[in-house]
């Protein structure tokens, strides 16, 4: 173990910041930096259309063809990527869905009504519009293309436009994008399918069926899986309806959990069984309990999130946004129903239908159901899902051809743009606001999820600061575990420059992989018997490598405590409940490893490095000054004063 210098510098990062992402965090940091891919895509697909039509349109019109015996499946290069490649992207899509419908925001299955809501208002509002422009026209049949919202440039846009470290604000927008563009497949397999065959549904059905069974009898072997949903593609691609629907529902059907704690032990011992004897087996067997440690939702995104993002969308813009920009289109553009439609549809009735439909749950409900941000953060999510691109270019593709498509696309083009403009126009509005009505207008009062579920008892747990703090920070830590160590002095300046919070220090010694962390802890405990606790527990994070009983006796003797008094708490065990009752709290609260923060009963993910933490702790004093103090945290309303 690497001992820990309590007098190296308290700032900078830490070098374990990339460990600790969670698949939110993960996902919002891929989309963000894919965007700007997606971006030079986009230009050069453009350039090379006007510079040089045909050689554009004679690559991607190259006819490509799997044949196996008789049997044979022959596209042109564009329809492979927009159909074949972009089943990944809605795979990756359908998995983030489930993902927080299992473990995020959405396990609260009441915080999935308003976002659902304003995603179907911020769907039919734009059809609306659309079909307004384009009444008694052919070109009606393109009111799928105004529809959803592309996540990845919209998350990017917002890294950009909206306000730093606003975790909330993301995930709502991801909630609703992600429901709008599970409709706009629905309707893309529905409303444009080509030749439909009956035959080829049925048999695609059938296969959902399999995979159904086979997951309820618990098979976890990822090529079966594979093997049946490419036949799931290969019979929905033969029934006419466009094959990324499959992806979709392969993501929406697979389960993400938490990794439990009996797993980890499981892939712990297996690991020190190879470490003992490094045998090919074994080896195996290790790598076996690390995946099975993980929910085959995460270990899907970690495959193909990076593959998604950063090669198969901008692939998707190089082969779709290629238009030749002239005086024709753009004059042609100006009174085009079609463009007119998809720029007004996703400028204006994207916001308006997402705003309006939050608002009406909001006044309906009596705020049972309201949005987990402020209402002008709301406007800026309605801004921002004005940018479709993506999937807007997949279903105009299906919709129009020819002069109408290149109108089409210009439209969604313009939108994009627009929408950027105006989301930076919302926020910058909500900028130059008075910081108590800044913080009212993009965090709003409603409840988030408290994932701390043991609240703090002054009376009982180890705390450092104030009673009366508006914020706490609740820390589980294994006094062995180097990463607690690196986090120490980041706690120690989050204590310096926040002079009004609480921190709060419980056990969670990893006894697995470090075998001195329980004695450690109920050292700390004896210390604590004799007012010493917080000594204790620093001297012990700073001599990580010496944590022998003759060490911790050394510690408490230059301490000063009472030697007979400490030997006697130690070898009676009298901290062992203690410790005990605190790893079960940890339990509770889905804590598995350390070091594991929570600001005000939300459980703090990602870097535990001083810009991640301070940021959490200030949007933490904002959310407080939104609500009533005894609403924070039930703990501080007993008696009892904190340690010092």
């Amino acid at each position: 173990m690497t001992s820990h210098n309590p007098h190296r510098g308290w700032s900078g990062r830490t070098a374990w910041v990339g460990r600790f992402n969670t698949p939110l965090r993960s996902f919002l940091h891929t989309e963000t930096g894919s965007a700007r891919v997606v971006l030079v895509a986009a230009v050069v697909a453009l350039v090379w259309a006007n510079l040089h039509l045909r050689s554009y349109e004679s690559l991607w019109s190259t006819s490509f063809s799997v044949q196996l015996g008789g049997w044979r499946v022959a596209h042109d290069l564009r329809t492979w990527v927009n159909s074949g490649l972009m089943t990944f992207f809605f795979l990756v899509a359908g998995l983030e869905l489930r993902r927080d419908f299992d473990i995020g925001e959405l396990r609260e299955r009441r915080r999935l009504t308003l976002p659902m809501l304003a995603g179907l208002g911020g769907v039919l509002l734009p059809i609306a519009i659309y079909l307004a422009f384009n009444a008694g026209r052919t070109t009606a049949a393109g009111w799928g293309a105004v529809m959803a919202t592309d996540t990845a440039l919209a998350l990017g846009a917002l890294a950009v436009f909206g306000p730093r470290f606003s975790d909330r604000l993301r995930g709502f927008l991801l909630t609703v994008s992600v429901i709008d563009d599970v409709v706009a497949i629905a309707v893309l397999a529905i409303a444009y399918p080509e030749h439909p065959s009956p035959t080829a549904l049925l048999a695609a059905a059938g296969i959902f069926g399999v995979v159904l069974l086979i997951r309820a009898w618990g098979v976890r072997y990822g090529p079966v899986y594979a093997l049946l949903g490419l036949a799931a593609w290969l019979a929905v691609s033969e029934s006419g309806v466009d094959p990324v629907a499959v992806g979709l529902v392969m993501g929406l059907l697979t389960y993400a959990y938490a990794p439990g704690r009996t797993e980890l032990q499981r892939a712990s011992d297996l690991f020190r069984l190879f470490r003992e004897q490094p045998t090919p087996q074994l080896a195996r067997s290790a790598r076996a309990g690390l995946a099975s440690a993980l929910s085959p939702n995460e270990r899907l995104q970690l495959l193909y999130h990076p593959w998604a993002s950063y090669v198969i969308v901008p692939l998707f813009a190089l082969a779709n946004v290629g238009i030749v920009i002239d005086g024709e289109l753009l004059a042609r553009a100006v009174t085009s129903p079609v463009t007119l439609g998809i720029v007004v549809g996703y400028v204006v009735g994207k916001p308006a239908g997402i705003v309006a439909t939050s608002w009406l749950v909001t006044r309906l409900s009596r705020n049972r159901f309201r949005p987990p941000v402020g209402w002008v953060a709301v406007a800026g999510v309605g801004t921002i899902s004005g940018i479709g691109f993506t999937v807007a270019l997949l279903i105009a593709t299906h919709a129009l051809s020819g002069p109408t498509l290149e109108e089409a696309k210009l439209g969604i083009l313009v939108a994009t743009v627009g929408s950027s403009v105006v989301t930076w126009l919302v926020f910058r509005s909500a900028a130059r606001l008075p910081s108590a009505r800044r913080a009212r207008a993009m965090l709003g009062a409603a409840e988030g999820i408290v994932d701390l579920m043991v609240p703090v008892d002054p009376e009982r747990d180890h705390v450092r600061g104030p009673r009366e703090a508006p914020v706490t920070v609740v820390e589980y830590g294994d006094f062995e575990c180097p990463y607690c160590g690196q986090a120490e002095p980041v706690v120690r300046e989050l204590l310096t420059d926040f002079a009004n919070i609480r921190y709060v220090w419980r056990h969670l010694p990893l006894t697995d992989v470090h075998p001195h962390a329980q004695l450690a802890a109920e050292a700390a405990e004896a210390a604590g018997e004799q007012n010493a606790f917080w000594e204790m527990h620093d001297l012990l994070l700073a001599h990580q490598d010496a944590l022998k009983p003759t060490d911790v006796l050394g510690y408490a003797e230059q301490l000063g405590l009472d030697l007979d008094r400490f030997r006697e708490h130690l070898a009676q065990l009298k901290g062992a409940d203690r410790i005990a009752e605190d790893i079960d709290s940890a339990d509770l609260s889905g804590v598995t490893g350390t070091p594991t923060f929570f600001i005000n009963g939300r459980r703090h993910h990602g870097a535990y490095d001083i810009a991640a933490l301070s940021a959490a702790v200030k949007a933490a004093f904002a959310s407080a000054k939104l609500r009533p103090a005894y609403r924070r945290d039930p703990g501080r309303r007993r008696e009892g004063g904190p340690e010092s």
